[in-house]
């Protein structure tokens, strides 16, 4: 078994697209309309999905918005020079929420940055990933 993709709801297809392809560097790798239940969906990821995880953005025709709840936490990215990563994704328009730094209680560089739909995303620099807290 190996983890295919996950799934986020998003009240504008083409915006997060752009966001996920032009911001953070990723591929678009299908999409596709269904009619008949109202929604379409756009697969999106760095490698090919037979190979590597990815993500699905589902817009629910009409829904502009959800409540993102409690429980969702955030995706992780591994960035070559976490630095550099954050100071191109602002040139490019993204939001940074936590600047880089080491996570509380450990020595792990991390920032976070934030989708259109306000979902996290954590940015792990490269020469920390992997590692647990503290490790």
């Amino acid at each position: 078994m190996r983890i295919l993709h996950t799934m986020l709801r998003v009240g504008n297809l083409e915006r997060s697209i752009k966001f996920y392809t032009e911001v953070l560097g990723m591929k678009l790798l299908r999409q596709s309309d269904n009619e008949e239940y109202k929604y379409s969906l756009a697969f999106v990821g760095y490698g090919e999905e037979t190979d590597e995880a990815v993500i699905e953005l589902t817009y629910n025709w009409g829904v502009e918005s959800y409540e993102l709840g409690t429980a969702y936490g955030h995706i992780a990215l591994e960035a070559e020079d976490i630095y550099a990563t954050c100071d191109a994704l602002r040139a490019a328009g993204a939001k940074i929420t936590r600047e880089p730094g080491p996570v509380k209680g450990g020595t792990t560089v991390i920032a976070f940055v934030e989708d259109p739909d306000g979902y996290k995303i954590e940015l792990i620099n490269k020469k920390d990933a992997g590692k647990g807290l503290g490790a």
